[in-house]
Order: C-alpha cells, then structure tokens, then sequence
C-alpha cells in the first residue's frame, strides 16, 4: 500500500479541514502499546485533532517486530474519541520528511497547533561496538529529524493565525552503554528547548519530557523486575502517565511552563 493510500485509509470520513478543534502532530504513532499512541489518546479526549507519523520498517527490525494493524486501531480510537486523525508514514532519517508531513496535515486537517515528538531510533551499543552508520542514522532520526520539524513548524506559524503554539517532545538520559541514542537525545534536548527562546515573537512554549523507562513491552522480565524495585512508587512508568503531563503542557494551564526538562519518572533512582 502507498503511503497516501495509507494515510487516506486511517483518516477516514469527514477529516475536512473545516474541524473546529485544534491539531495536534503526534510523531512515532507506530505501536498501540508506545507512549505516542497513549499521548494520540488522551489528545483526542481532550478536544484535539490529531495527526501521528509513523515508520513500520524501524518496527520490523526491532525485537517487537512491525505491529500490523495498530496504525488504523489507533485511527479507530482516535476518532471514537471524536477526532478527525491522519497517519502519514514518514522515515524522519529522510531530510525531507518533515515539509511532507507537514504539507499533508494541513491540507487534510488544517495548521498545526501543536507538535509532540515522541519518535527515535533506538539501538543499544556501546563506545566500542557502535558502527559510523548507526551513529549517523540516531543522529539523522533524533536530532535533525527533531531539528527540522521544529523549523517547519515554526516556519508554517509564521504564515499561520495559531493560538498559544506548543513543542513537546521526548527525552531520556540514558547514556552508558547506550551511545548513539543517549548522545542524540541530548542533542534534541538543546534543539527543543532553543526553540522556546528563539521563537518567542511566535509566543510559542517549548518543553521536553524525560519520561523514565516506560513499561511499553521493550524490556525482559528481569530488566522490569530492576527497574521496579528503583522506583519509589513500586512501578514502572506507563504511557498514560506521560500523556497526563503532555496533556497538561498543551492545555490552557500548561502554558506559563516553557524552556524546561521535566522529569516525569516516578523519582526513580539512577
């Protein structure tokens, strides 16, 4: 199936532009079980449309492997939820991407008002064992991919009547062991939070979450069980619970938090 073929399927009826409720742009909506799908949610219960990105080539090479249908469920619940939704297969190592999204959420459902970057490349390997390609395609994915969804979007607000603009976007500061990925989200840390300031003609709010390990089905049993016992709360993390914070940044209440990385993890210990 081709993208626009995909994209058409999963938005379904009645995603004109003519919605009245503002978009959202939820990037790495490819697992019903991940934190973006869970964030898709709680967006459209709030009142919002939402747009996802999607990528099912990194899920197949990953241990969970490509999860068949959960794009169109999600579109399903998104639009229970009574939102308009669109899911655009987008490979964010590719440089232009990000003007495609962009170009197909506002023709299907309008301008974007919000951006919520939960997708990344993740590959565990250490100092040693990481390869150049790997180290590039991290980079490519979480950082320049963050970098130009960024721009685009602050581009498009400086053309476009939009209300109280927000970035989000998803962090993690695991490094040992774990190089291209740590090093690239630190990256993407300091894109997001530039944005606040550097945008402020726009009155544009730019946040980052990290939200602790989340029990999203990536982890052993054994690994679960550790990490458990690190958390006061006595539990892993679990999507809705950085939904609720996401929910919160993108809401009336939210919008004096700006500039910031938020530890959203349980105060588990490092």
């Amino acid at each position: 199936m081709s993208p626009e073929a995909e994209a058409s399927q999963v938005a379904g009826a009645g995603t004109d532009a003519a919605s009245q409720r503002p978009v959202v742009l939820v990037t790495g909506a490819g697992r019903l079980a991940g934190i973006a799908a869970g964030i898709a949610v709680r967006l459209a219960e709030d009142g919002w449309d939402v747009a996802t990105t999607h990528w099912s080539p990194y899920d197949a090479r990953m241990p969970w492997g490509e999860q068949i249908g959960d794009v169109g469920e999600l579109g399903s619940r998104l639009r229970e939820a009574g939102a308009q939704t669109l899911a655009v297969p987008a490979d964010l190592s590719d440089a232009t991407a990000p003007e495609a999204v962009f170009d197909a959420v506002n023709d299907r459902l309008g301008p974007v008002n919000a951006l919520v970057m939960c997708h990344a490349e993740s590959v565990d390997s250490d100092l040693l064992s990481t390869t150049v390609e790997s180290f590039d395609r991290h980079f490519a994915v979480n950082a320049r991919g963050t970098w130009l969804l960024v721009r685009e979007f602050a581009r498009r607000l400086s053309a476009a009547t939009v209300d109280h603009p927000r970035i989000v976007a998803l962090t993690s500061d695991h490094t040992t062991f774990n190089l291209p990925y740590g090093a690239s989200k630190g990256a993407l840390d300091r894109i997001v939070l530039a944005a606040a300031r550097e945008f402020a003609h726009l009155h544009l709010s730019a946040n980052v979450i990290n939200p602790g390990p989340i029990d999203t089905g990536w982890m052993d049993s054994e690994l679960h069980q550790e990490l458990e016992q690190r958390t006061p709360l006595g539990r892993l993390g679990r999507p809705k619970d950085t939904a609720a914070l996401v929910s919160f940044l993108l809401s009336p209440d939210g919008g004096w938090i700006n500039g910031q990385l938020l530890y959203s993890d349980g105060g588990i210990k490092s």
